[in-house]
């Protein structure tokens, strides 16, 4: 059964990624795709890799945090991996809830500021 391998415009398209970004994701290796002269393709493991490293900074992980991760699968495997999500889970979902925080106190002081200004208006 051949593997479907997309181009780097169509990986581009499939993640909603500029070029940019894509060239700077292989550059700090968190791809690498094969290449065939000045082409990219990219298989089932690197489109595998993209929805990670798509879904780690939709969690807010730093890059590196994600290309260090992506590697303990490489070197120690599975379970190693799903050790440190979890370790990197906890960290990250105390740094959400103090942005939470911060963003539910501005919220609470421009509500109390625009109902202080509209009463100024009356």
């Amino acid at each position: 059964m051949t593997e479907t391998r997309l181009s780097f415009k169509e990986m581009c398209a499939e993640f909603e990624v500029t070029p940019r970004t894509l060239r700077y994701y292989e550059y700090i290796e968190l791809l690498q795709p094969d290449r065939e002269g000045r082409s990219r393709f990219y298989g089932a493991r690197e489109r595998a890799r993209m929805k990670l490293i798509m879904r780690g900074r939709r969690f807010g992980f730093q890059l590196e945090e994600i290309r260090q991760w992506l590697l303990i699968y490489e070197h120690e495997g599975n379970e190693a991996q799903m050790q440190a999500f979890v370790e990197m889970a906890d960290r990250q979902m105390v740094e959400l809830q103090s942005q939470r925080q911060q963003l539910d106190e501005a919220m609470d002081e421009l509500s109390e500021l625009r109902t202080h200004t509209v009463n100024s208006l009356k």
